[in-house]
């Protein structure tokens, strides 16, 4: 049978990004103890087309990224999918993002509570002739209480739930656990998100939110500084959205930044064993 797509296009126009997105298959994620979750993932994958090429074969996308779907995926693993995917359709350049949703035991901070969280993720490479990227996404619930409400009122602060976004890259040759980096930003708001709270918990988390007043640039600041001493970070963005409970909007503080771990080495990692090169 012809194969259409490798026929010669005469436009000379090259295609940076073609593929498929919107891809719901089953993965397993590599976990920091040396286990893996299994998830869902939505996926998203490109590659450059030259222009000599009339179209890209879409089926190998799906036959590469289905045959992954049995092996705890970390970063090292989604740099081999992006290298099948440059050598099966013939690729300078190819990109992936797959996001999913991560799991982790909360305990209730007085009773004791054990329970799943789950946590918005995504895993995202480019591999290029340059080298390969990879960045790491979560989404952390938290706490946040109006320091101002707090000040003028006689009794009682607005408080409400914000999500910390944060988006992170590695150095080289290093790797940052999706469970270290959740529990960094965890600690940044006025209190933590909890899947079961019994009334003693529940009273915890609102004395503690109140004897921590924190404004939605608060958190971010606070979550700048947590990301600054992570050795291993090179680069991060960060986002914090507060769901405000007595105003029809939310607040927003945003940050994106370089930091100097990309010049300094990092002390007591072997960078040849880490997942994320």
């Amino acid at each position: 049978m012809e194969d259409v797509q490798n026929r010669f296009d005469e436009r000379g126009i090259e295609i940076q990004r073609v593929g498929v997105k919107e891809v719901h298959l089953p993965f397993l994620i590599a976990t920091k103890g040396g286990g893996y979750q299994q998830i869902l993932g939505k996926i998203t994958a490109a590659v450059n087309l030259p222009e000599q090429y009339k179209g890209t074969h879409l089926s190998r996308f799906l036959e590469i990224m289905a045959g992954w779907g049995d092996k705890p995926i970390s970063g090292r693993e989604l740099k081999q999918i992006l290298m099948e995917l440059r050598t099966k359709l013939k690729a300078s350049s190819a990109d992936l993002s797959l996001d999913f949703r991560y799991f982790m035991p909360v305990t209730a901070p007085v009773s004791g509570l054990v329970a799943p969280l789950d946590f918005p993720c995504q895993f995202w490479g480019r591999l290029t002739a340059a080298g390969y990227e990879f960045r790491l996404s979560v989404q952390v619930p938290v706490v946040s209480l109006c320091p101002c409400s707090k000040a003028i009122s006689r009794y009682g602060a607005h408080n409400q739930r914000a999500v910390i976004k944060a988006c992170v890259q590695c150095r080289p040759g290093y790797y940052l656990w999706i469970e270290d980096l959740i529990l960094l930003l965890r600690a940044q708001g006025s209190s933590c998100v909890y899947p079961v709270l019994k009334r003693e918990d529940e009273k915890y988390v609102t004395e503690e939110a109140y004897d921590h007043p924190k404004f939605v640039e608060d958190i971010l600041r606070d979550s700048v500084l947590a990301l600054r001493q992570e050795p291993k970070v090179c680069w991060f963005r960060l986002e914090v959205e507060s769901f405000e409970s007595i105003h029809n909007h939310s607040a927003l503080a945003y940050c994106e930044e370089e930091t100097v771990s990309l010049h300094h080495g990092v002390k007591g990692q072997n960078s040849q064993s880490a997942p994320g090169g």
